[in-house]
């Protein structure tokens, strides 16, 4: 589970709806059927693309460092939080 994949799928879901709702308006398609789908859309695709942001957020943070299991496992017993 990715924490800050969490805190990014509203934010996600917002942009990629209103950017085809906007593609929908601009094409001339002017009813709620349009603005349904482009929810339904970005309802569906708000965590995925929020994880892809996610990885590549802390792939690029150079304090950021990925851990093996085992130190994981002891991390999490010393701090009672697990590492993500």
């Amino acid at each position: 589970m990715d924490r800050l994949s969490i805190m990014l799928t509203p934010v996600t879901g917002a942009v990629i709806t209103g950017f085809l709702v906007i593609v929908m308006f601009s094409l001339g398609f002017y009813s709620w059927i349009a603005v349904a789908i482009g929810a339904g859309i970005g309802c569906v695709l708000a965590w995925p693309a929020a994880y892809i942001v996610s990885r590549r957020i802390k792939e690029n943070d150079s304090a950021w460092a990925r851990r093996a299991p085992d130190d994981q496992r002891r991390a999490a017993l010393r701090a009672g939080l697990p590492e993500v």
